[in-house]
């Protein structure tokens, strides 16, 4: 039996995790649950499960009856340190997420790991520790999921290309010149996935592509002319691995992100999860084009980053998450969020980090930087 924390357990991820949990009680012990600020939520699933140990990182809870509460920012961090896990699934949003994450492969500990921000801003930390640790990342990302997928069993050296598919978002087919009218109520309705606030405004500029791209260089060891993004609308094809012999592999399946989940809890095995199986018909039309990079320029602004990929990516996410709240709340126009983060990160090109604590002053900067920006 695997024992299991939970980061972000409130979100979709982590909700998702738990629902796996649910189906599989025999297989995982969950001892450790961690939430932003939805204490309700945190404590009904404690009790559901039996949890002790449980984590807030902001709001400020009355009562927490026998469980042992840990508060503060680096209350997910010290959940990873005490709870003893054999894996930690991390479907902490955003850049919040990159501490754990780095304690997790510090600790040796297995890291299932949804939140792509992670390696984005601190790659080049986690996956050292992780060498040193020889801890192991899985991702859950189902891109990233069926890349590993269909690497099993093969070396990397082998690749040739890796085809990271998209769906395109709600607006792969809106014209450029009517962006700047785009609602967030529009952009926070996804065609394919069911998705949390600023990963769907992300899928919608494609800046959560461009993220996906860095993650796997880092995830996969590999440069970035190997990656090559391929709009898929219909979002069965969740990406391929093309060899030097020119063969391809490709994982499909429906669009749940509990089967990319249950694939990292379980790996190297597979579970049954009751889902609905993908009807042969659903394959007689698969659409596959290349994304308009003068319309979605976060694709072109994420391989501008990797130049610099100890600074400029985590200057990037910083600046998009703040761009993206302030869309939401209508402080910006949809077509200014990548404006936003490009002068941001022109403003912050000179940054330079050499440890971790380094790293996440930059991330501080680099959000006041984009909130000064703002009107």
């Amino acid at each position: 039996m695997k024992k299991v924390i939970v980061l972000g357990s409130t979100g979709s991820i982590g909700c998702s995790a738990l629902d796996i949990i649910r189906m599989h009680p025999d297989r995982f012990d969950l001892v450790g649950l961690s939430a932003g600020s939805n204490w309700d939520l945190l404590t009904r699933q404690a009790d559901e499960f039996d949890v002790d140990l449980i984590a807030l990182t902001s709001g400020a809870p009355v009562i927490i009856g026998a469980r042992r509460l840990l508060s503060g920012e680096d209350a997910a961090t010290q959940l990873v340190r005490e709870a003893g896990a054999d894996i930690v699934v991390n479907g902490i949003a955003g850049a919040a997420g990159f501490l754990p994450s780095l304690e997790t492969v510090r600790q040796g500990t297995t890291l299932a790991l949804a939140n792509k921000e992670s390696l984005v801003i601190g790659g080049t930390f986690i996956t050292a520790e992780a060498d040193k640790h020889n801890a192991r990342i899985i991702p859950v990302d189902s891109e990233h999921s069926a890349i590993f997928q269909c690497l099993t069993g093969e070396s990397s050296r082998e690749i040739r290309r890796i085809l990271l598919t998209a769906s395109g978002g709600p607006f792969r087919d809106r014209p450029l010149g009517t962006f700047r009218d785009i609602t967030p109520a529009e952009a926070l309705s996804h065609p394919t996935w069911s998705m949390g606030e600023r990963i769907t405004i992300d899928s919608a500029t494609m800046m959560n592509k461009g993220l996906e791209i860095i993650e796997a260089c880092w995830l996969f060891g590999v440069d970035l002319e190997t990656i090559q993004v391929l709009v898929h609308p219909q979002s069965i094809v969740h990406s391929m691995v093309e060899f030097h012999d020119m063969s391809i592999k490709a994982q499909l399946g429906i669009p749940d992100m509990r089967i990319a989940i249950a694939y990292a809890m379980s790996w190297p095995e597979r579970m049954q999860l009751g889902l609905a199986s993908l009807e042969v018909t659903d394959l007689l039309r698969l659409e596959f084009c290349p994304p308009d990079e003068e319309k979605f320029r976060a694709l072109k602004l994420a391989r501008t980053a990797m130049e610099n990929p100890g600074t400029l990516p985590c200057i990037m996410n910083a600046a998009d998450e703040i761009a993206t709240h302030a869309f939401i709340q209508g402080r910006i126009r949809f077509d200014q969020i990548i404006d936003l983060v490009e002068i941001t990160m022109d403003r912050l090109s000179d940054s330079e980090v050499k440890s971790p604590d380094e790293l996440t002053e930059l991330d501080r900067v680099s959000r006041k930087v984009a909130e000064s920006i703002l009107p």
